[in-house]
């Protein structure tokens, strides 16, 4: 049997990054994954948008994570060559009755170390024309990335410092031995065993698929796993130039930011994502079809803050499902970082409920993911 310092399940965002920072310890590491190309899953169907920190509860790891990971991003994309555009984020009020809720979001904004400003109606056209709103706040920290080449640049990292990635490999079992976790590796379509490794430690970032692995992991106490949901989000692309500059998010509603308008970094403007809860537990089994007919709630709320959007203008772009840890009506939950202290596994840690802002938290999460494990032992 083959044996590993660690094994970090999962070639994401995420995954990588956590075995990039073990790597650049010292760390024997092996960054494994079921598909045939790193970020297949959810890195792959994200808005790609660098957040500055001002949705999550002040103290959380989402939160802390976030404002840090956001400011190692951007220090990473000017070393590392990976592009980035600081183009900031207006959130928008159209309504009188949403100003509370906008300056309770500054007040939180700033608790977090996320710097805002906060704007008039006429101050927030006088930056971006088309828009309409009673009151903005200005995120000039909000940006967005490339995100495959991020990933690209986080692949070269870790193997330059002696890690590799194994694809197409699939973990069917993970048993806690006296000598360490043995994980059982097989062919993600035939499952035929490609062999057992043996590993003193094991980071699951497997994303959609961490709490079902979690469930097959010998001798860890199902009750503290945590309930999956699936929450679908689809994007659609818009038909022509952008009239905007900037990202614009309206007021948040419960469970999610909102039909937001994006931007790439070519200036392609995207809304969405919506919310959809997914019956489905299995994601080898989630539909990412885009649905035209969700198109038409869009229009409505894109128009409380672009009233001038053309009829026929949103083409349908692509959907991702979230990997959530909480249900429709229920607080949102913080990113679950549980090691042996809350399962009792030596040399293991599970990542549950890595959703927005796993993106821009990645760099900032990889290390507390490291420092967990050098604690540990």
């Amino acid at each position: 049997m083959d044996h590993v310092d660690t094994l970090v399940i999962g070639a994401g965002v995420v995954g990588l990054a956590v075995g990039r920072a073990l790597a650049l310890r010292g760390r024997q590491v092996i960054v494994l994954d079921r598909e045939r190309r790193i970020g297949a899953g959810i890195s792959s169907r994200n808005s790609e948008v660098i957040h500055a920190g001002l949705y999550y509860p002040t103290g959380s790891l989402k939160a802390r994570l976030c404002v840090e990971g956001r400011e190692r991003l951007y220090a990473y994309g000017e070393a590392r060559g990976v592009g980035f555009w600081r183009c900031g984020k207006l959130v928008v009020a159209t309504r009188p009755e949403e100003l509370p809720a906008l300056a309770s979001l500054a007040a939180r904004a700033r608790a977090n170390g996320a710097p805002v400003e906060e704007l008039s109606a006429e101050q927030a056209r006088r930056l971006e024309p088309a828009l309409r709103c009673v009151a903005a706040l200005l995120s000039p920290t909000t940006g967005v990335l490339d995100s495959h080449g991020f990933l690209a640049a986080l692949r070269g990292d870790l193997e330059r410092a002696g890690g590799a990635v194994a694809l197409a490999s699939r973990v069917s079992e993970l048993e806690p031995t006296s000598g360490g976790l043995r994980v059982r590796v097989v062919d993600p379509e035939s499952d035929a065993v490609q062999g057992d490794v043996l590993a003193t430690s094991v980071v699951n970032a497997a994303g959609l698929h961490a709490i079902p692995l979690a469930r097959r992991i010998a001798g860890l106490p199902p009750g503290r796993l945590p309930q999956p949901r699936h929450a679908k989000g689809t994007y659609f692309t818009l038909a022509g130039p952008s009239p905007f500059s900037r990202l614009i998010y309206p007021i948040p509603p419960p469970g999610s930011l909102g039909t937001h308008l994006t931007l790439d970094l070519g200036r392609q403007a995207r809304f969405g994502p919506d919310l959809e809860w997914l019956s489905e537990e299995d994601p080898d089994r989630l539909d990412y079809g885009a649905d035209p007919a969700r198109a038409a709630p869009c229009y409505e709320e894109v128009r409380r803050y672009w009233p001038g959007l053309p009829e026929g203008a949103l083409q349908p772009g692509y959907s991702g499902v979230r990997p959530k840890i909480h249900g429709p009506g229920e607080p949102a939950a913080d990113f679950r970082v549980d090691g042996p202290e809350e399962h009792g596994v030596a040399g293991l840690i599970n990542l549950f409920g890595i959703e927005s802002p796993g993106l821009t938290a990645s760099l900032a999460l990889a290390e507390h993911v490291a420092e967990c494990l050098l604690r540990a032992g």
